[in-house]
């Protein structure tokens, strides 16, 4: 299978996990989609008032510089972590 066709059946998989994930592996999981699909972070940090954009505009930014295939390849990896200790549904 691809890492194109791994990656889009993480994303559906993350989807069917049996309890939420924490608030750290979700923003992890969203820097690493973001940089996968859209590559760099250019837009501006959102404002003070708006934490939880921030604190998704932070985990996306921190992944400036990483190749798609990488993201890809961490986001994939995330997920199975996360199957492994969650489980599906």
């Amino acid at each position: 299978m691809s890492l194109e066709a791994q990656f889009n059946d993480a994303a559906v998989k993350v989807k069917k996990l049996k309890a939420m994930p924490s608030n750290d592996d979700l923003l992890e999981l969203y820097g690493l989609f973001k940089q996968a699909t859209v590559g760099d972070n250019t837009t501006e940090r959102p404002g003070m008032l708006d934490v939880k954009g921030k604190a998704k505009w932070d985990s996306w930014t921190s992944k400036k510089g990483m190749s798609k295939a990488d993201a890809q390849q961490k986001y994939i990896d995330k997920v199975e972590a996360l199957v492994g200790s969650i489980g599906l549904q």
